[in-house]
């Protein structure tokens, strides 16, 4: 590269520069040069006298694509090439692009900066490997990035020419209106000073650009007029340009400048070469001669360019940083919703630790019934576990009571005994309560409805039992008719029992899926545990029906045995019910000694036969263990099972998603649950990566 030289110079100027240094201009807009102009303005004619940089030419379109062109200030220098991807680029495009560079180069001679642009041409698909082209302009950017000791810190956008008429072959009505929104969308960017080339031997209220300028800056604070060709001008004609180089006619706030092009002769030689070659032009050629020379030629261009990014900067300055400020919060706040950072094992740990506590901190506060805590349990009562487990005891201990014995006892005070308290006027009950969850409908026993037969007479029914096994026992049975009635008695255990626990497991799994579903940190995570865990949790179910089994089968299968006193007095309260039922039929009153009996209606209400005498006594004693082992089987399985296996014990599926159960993981299991997806990787990359471009940039601003 020829002649360096120096846009800015001021303190502002230098915070602007430090600010491009550290990439801040990829985030958010900072004042910039774009150079906007028809097809054929001599727009490369004034980047290459702008930057000193050799813009190729040739007989087509000279610029298929945006191309953004920084310099910084570096210790050694450094030119580096690269590709901004579209914002509408496919994933697969977008890293293609983006993985192409070319750095390390020292300068750019015109024929490596050739051999670039027909590189990109290709990497960005407008022309095939064959050189063929595939499409016409491209809305990926091309960024050099120019570096040394000597530069200063600035950027100049340079955009394709617009144009109103299409080239068959070549362009087409897409390529177009695609043009001018690309040209649109950087003259809108407010920092942006707008260089409108115009070539001086066209009617100017015939350029569009001019147009389109006067529209998207309507108070002229930011369009400079470039004016080039003038040595293309008709004779006569150079006063139209003269007056708008004055300010005479169509005036810009920013005023007009006049360039001249190097001709072809002059198209291989030095920066310093093109200047002296213009100068001579305006210093010789009348009427260009008579202007003043701040409004002519390359030189003065940079002059005025530097005065004009001062005063556009000043003004910018102040929304610059309420950018940067704004961009640093919606940052941070995007890369917060990410959740914490998961590439290691530490990370993976930390991030399904945090998601283990917080669901071993509501269980508790479940099962301990402390729901005000939660806003989860506040909210829904269905996760209420301690309550809902309670009720549902109770709801079995009452099905028991009332529908657990096949045939009714005698004597109608039992009806209140035996059904604790309720009075129930059906004669079924379902044994299910609660829904299925989906996970574990095959491991649950189905609704069933049980019944009990009020209508039979009971003494006949044990009578036909006694019948069927009695022996040549005298005044009493044989010992294994009470296993057998006691048998037949319990027939509904088994089905209320089961549906019990078979509810208190969906209670469990429901809660345990819900309260997931809602503080797992993404559905991958929720996805990934439930799958690890769920053979885990089917085991305990599996075991806490076991269980219920292996109880039914000792009271149902067992020799009936008990050391309650309460059978006893039971049983004895039996004998003395039924014998005062029996002498209510005789009771007379007395005024004196209230009801009594006489003696000899009380020795007829013991005339029964021996086998009817057997049979009541199989009565009072079936009833007094009956309901002996109904309280006993009811609480077992509510705290064998119920409470320890699901609930409330050390060792059930509420406590296995824990810190443990986490520590105990494999590395791939641990990537594979919490790791993150490698879009996800790449966003937060990003996002770390702006936010400490931000910050600094803040810092730089202050």
């Amino acid at each position: 590269m020829a002649d360096s030289f120096e846009l800015v110079s001021s303190s502002l100027l230098d915070k602007i520069d430090r600010l491009f240094a550290c990439n801040v201009g990829d985030a958010v807009a900072l004042p910039q040069i774009v150079v906007v102009g028809d097809q054929s303005s001599g727009k490369s004619s004034v980047l290459e006298g702008l930057t000193g940089l050799p813009f190729p030419r040739d007989s087509g379109l000279c610029t298929r694509f945006a191309t953004q062109i920084t310099f910084r200030r570096s210790l050694e220098p450094n030119i580096t090439v690269s590709i901004i991807p579209a914002k509408n680029s496919s994933p697969g495009d977008k890293e293609r692009l983006q993985g192409w560079r070319k750095s390390g180069l020292k300068s750019l001679d015109p024929q490596t900066f050739a051999d670039i642009m027909t590189e990109v041409l290709k990497v960005m698909g407008v022309e095939s490997a064959e050189g063929e082209p595939r499409k016409t302009f491209s809305n990926d950017v091309l960024r050099l990035e120019i570096a040394g000791p000597d530069q200063e810190h600035f950027s100049v956008i340079d955009v394709p020419g617009i144009f109103k008429r299409t080239t068959h072959g070549l362009t087409t009505k897409e390529d177009m209106a695609m043009v001018n929104e690309m040209v649109h969308d950087y003259m809108s960017n407010p920092r942006s000073v707008i260089l409108a080339v115009i070539p001086s031997n066209v009617d100017i209220a015939t350029q569009e650009i001019l147009e389109r300028a006067e529209d998207i800056d309507p108070d002229g604070i930011r369009t400079f007029g470039i004016l080039t060709k003038p040595d293309l001008v008709d004779k006569g004609s150079e006063s139209a340009v003269m007056n708008l180089v004055e300010g005479k006619t169509h005036q810009l706030r920013l005023g007009w400048h006049l360039l001249r092009n190097p001709g072809q002769a002059e198209l291989k030689s030095t920066l310093r070469g093109r200047n002296e070659s213009e100068m001579e032009f305006f210093d010789k050629v009348h009427p260009w001669s008579t202007l003043d020379k701040s409004k002519v030629g390359i030189v003065s261009l940079r002059a005025r360019l530097q005065e004009i990014l001062e005063v556009h900067i000043r003004r910018e300055f102040p929304k610059v940083k309420v950018d940067i400020t704004q961009k640093l919060k919606k940052a941070e706040s995007t890369l917060q919703s990410l959740g914490p950072k998961r590439q290691n094992q530490i990370e993976y740990s930390q991030y399904l630790m945090e998601f283990a506590l917080e669901f071993q901190r509501t269980v508790s506060l479940s099962v301990n019934s402390d729901y005000s805590r939660s806003e989860i349990l506040s909210a829904n009562t269905k996760y209420r576990v301690a309550t809902e487990a309670v009720n549902r005891g109770q709801a079995f201990a009452n099905a028991m009571a009332c529908y657990g014995h096949t045939h009714s006892f005698l004597y109608a005070d039992d009806k209140k005994d035996d059904c604790e308290g309720e009075n129930p006027e059906k004669d079924t009950v379902n044994t299910r309560t609660m829904e299925d969850h989906p996970d574990i409908m095959d491991l649950l026993h189905e609704n069933k409805s049980v019944h009990i037969k009020r209508d039979q007479d009971t003494l006949e029914w044990l009578k036909t039992e006694y019948r069927s096994s009695r022996g040549f026992e005298l005044g009493t049975f044989d010992a294994s008719l009470l296993a057998i009635t006691m048998r037949q008695q319990a027939t509904n255990w088994r089905a209320l029992a089961l549906g019990y626990i078979s509810d208190i497991i969906s209670l469990v799994h429901s809660f345990i899926i819900g309260v997931w579903q809602q503080i797992a940190p993404t559905t991958r995570v929720f996805d990934g545990v439930k799958s690890r865990i769920m053979d885990d949790i089917s085991r305990m179910y599996e075991v806490a029906i076991s269980q219920t089994e292996f109880l039914l089968s000792v009271e149902l299968e067992g020799t009936p045995a008990t050391y309650n006193h309460y059978f006893n007095e039971t049983l004895e309260k039996c004998r003395q019910d039924r014998l005062r039922k029996q002498l209510k039929k005789h009771c007379m009153w007395d005024d004196e000694y209230g009801e009594f009996v006489k003696l000899e209606d009380l020795n007829q209400t013991q005339l029964l036969s021996n086998e009817d005498h057997t049979v009541v006594q199989i009565h009072d004693i079936l009833r007094s263990y009956y309901k002996v082992a109904r309280k006993r089987f009811v609480d077992c399985v509510r705290m064998q099972v119920a409470d320890t296996l699901l609930v409330t014990g050390q060792d059930t599926p509420l406590t296995l998603f824990s810190a443990q159960f986490v520590t105990g993981m494999s590395l791939d299991t641990l990537e594979d649950i919490a790791g993150e997806d490698l879009m996800v990787k790449r966003r937060r990359d990003g996002l770390e990566k702006l936010i400490g471009q931000l910050r600094e940039g803040k810092a730089i601003i202050g």
